[in-house]
């Protein structure tokens, strides 16, 4: 029965945010600040991702493949390879670090 309610509550929530989303007048969404936030925030919000599924276990702060991983692939893009050469990079690094440790 929890998991109903938490599924309706949700759902309801979601509902909520579309439709507060479509009351916001025109005029707000015209505004130089808000386009600028609104451009910005998809990329904050997958670097915070990112960085939270790198180096985080439950609470603890970890470094391991993952992390090298990640490193190899910034690197590559430094470097300004093609997109899949930077994932190729990062998912050999992985890989290698896992097979030696």
């Amino acid at each position: 029965m929890n998991i109903w309610l938490a599924v309706a509550l949700t759902a309801v929530g979601c509902y909520a945010v579309k439709l507060l989303g479509l009351l916001v007048p025109a005029g707000v969404l015209e505004r130089p600040l808000v386009q600028r936030l609104a451009a910005l925030l998809p990329v904050a919000l997958l670097a915070a991702l990112t960085a939270q599924q790198t180096f985080a276990e439950g609470q603890a702060l970890v470094l391991d493949a993952k992390a090298a991983g990640l490193a190899a692939a910034g690197v590559a893009f430094l470097l300004r390879a093609p997109f899949l050469l930077i994932i190729g990079a990062a998912v050999v690094v992985t890989a290698g670090v896992r097979a030696l440790g």
